[in-house]
């Protein structure tokens, strides 16, 4: 495998957690780009965000993008804004096999409601925003993604069964849907 398989999504929608178990389902590293900004920092992507702005963040993002995409091998996680900038949307296409995970802002503000650490959450109306963001970024994931999984209510199990039949069609050569609905329920 000489490309990396990519998670994008809203955030909450669990690319860090689909992405942990999918890379040891598979046997492959795995990374997430906002650690991997934190890490270069040296403070968290919040501190860095209200310190230096939301442009100067991205100038950062969109850097750590293209060095992961060209040399990670593995199981990337992106932050939930990287599709903002059309570079990452091109690097991630070409350079990988992106999945999008769709979740529905319903679906996110069920998962994250109790989650205080997420700036994301911490507004008047965190489902408004929600709303708002998935407007504005589903057709950008949209644009960069090879396959989307609408993510419903399954499992973790059952995401990773079909992130992983997705990829196996693809290498077999099969012309798979390029969108597929997870009806399972949540265990």
């Amino acid at each position: 495998m000489d490309w990396a398989i990519c998670l994008i999504g809203l955030p909450g929608s669990g690319k860090s957690t689909v992405g942990r178990q999918l890379a040891r389902r598979l046997g492959l590293p795995f990374v997430d780009s906002d650690h991997v900004i934190e890490e270069r920092l040296g403070c968290s992507i919040r501190e860095y965000f209200e310190r230096e702005g939301e442009e100067r963040f991205r100038d950062l993002e969109e850097s750590v993008i293209d060095d992961l995409t060209l040399h990670h091998q593995g199981v990337l996680a992106t932050g939930g804004g990287a599709v903002l900038r059309p570079a990452n949307r091109s690097r991630l296409h070409e350079r990988g096999r992106v999945i999008y995970l769709r979740s529905t802002p319903e679906d996110v503000f069920r998962r994250l409601r109790h989650d205080a650490t997420r700036p994301l959450l911490q507004v008047k109306d965190p489902l408004g925003r929600l709303r708002d963001l998935f407007a504005a970024r589903d057709p950008l994931y949209r644009e960069a993604a090879h396959f989307v999984i609408d993510t419903g209510r399954p499992s973790v199990a059952m995401l990773l069964n079909t992130i992983t039949m997705q990829l196996d069609l693809a290498a077999d050569g099969v012309s798979a849907p390029s969108s597929v609905s997870s009806s399972a329920t949540e265990s």
